[in-house]
């Protein structure tokens, strides 16, 4: 089955609302009309207002970076799904790394901010990976399994296909300049949709897109979205750099050149 690619830039805590509608109008101004890769844009909640009013009506989607589980309440400093999509936001980061090693998010945590985000009619980009411990232990597998497992817990099939993308983002790549190898990035990939084809059956994994997170750069791009099993990629400093950016989406493009779908565009 062929899966639309899907590049989507992970802002993190970067940008005023000037800076965001200077890199959202690069963005806009030079992404190829028509173009068969699907581009989100994630930035602070800060500037979602922002960026998401320079993006009504264009092809490029709007994303969030965390979601709380509650749709409403006393959770000072939070904000949930629906208020997100008052936002017009499409999709929504969940179990980042960070979150996971920062704030002390955990399994059960994705878990329940995975679920609002698919009860209220958001996409869920879902965040996995190992540290460079867990690697050169040989638990990686292990590890993600793990995670996908505790955070898919009750999700329907026919859910998972039309409203899952996976990332798959080691640990020891986000931010360190390393990434993992084209070879590395398919194997793992693999094992993610193997799974998925346990779980929900294998027409359904086929369907589901699966990025990969950790340095993306213009440099390493070619390489990793030649892999059959990588779908695209969630890209953290270079999606701040229009040009970079933009040249990330253009290799992926080529590299995935037949044209494609998928039941989550």
């Amino acid at each position: 089955m062929k899966r639309r690619p899907i590049v989507a830039g992970n802002w993190k805590m970067n940008g005023t609302q000037e800076q965001a509608a200077a890199i959202t109008h690069q963005i806009l101004t030079s992404l190829p009309q028509n173009s068969q890769v699907e581009v989100v844009l994630c930035p602070p909640h800060t500037i979602l207002g922002k960026v998401g009013d320079l993006l009504k009506g264009k092809a490029v989607l709007l994303g969030a970076q965390n979601a709380h589980w509650e749709p409403k309440g006393a959770y000072t400093g939070e904000i949930s799904a629906p208020m997100l999509k008052d936002l017009g936001c499409r999709y929504c980061i969940v179990g980042h790394s960070e979150r996971r090693q920062l704030f002390g998010e955990t399994d059960a945590s994705v878990r329940k901010r995975l679920r609002a985000v698919l009860d209220h009619g958001l996409t869920g980009i879902l965040c996995v990976g190992e540290t460079l411990e867990q690697r050169q232990q040989g638990k990686t597998w292990a590890v993600i399994q793990a995670q996908l497992q505790a955070a898919l817990e009750g999700v329907e099939s026919a859910r998972a296909a039309a409203q899952m993308v996976i990332a798959y983002e080691p640990v020891w790549a986000i931010g360190t300049g390393q990434n993992a190898t084209a070879a590395q990035a398919q194997e793992v990939h693999s094992q993610i949709r193997r799974w998925l084809a346990g779980r929900f059956g294998t027409a359904q994994a086929d369907s589901i897109r699966i990025q990969y997170g950790g340095s993306v750069k213009p440099e390493n791009t070619a390489d990793l979205m030649a892999q059959p099993d990588v779908d695209g990629a969630l890209v953290g400093g270079a999606s701040l750099e229009p040009a970079a950016f933009l040249s990330i989406i253009a290799s992926t493009a080529q590299a995935k050149e037949t044209p494609c779908s998928t039941a989550s565009s």
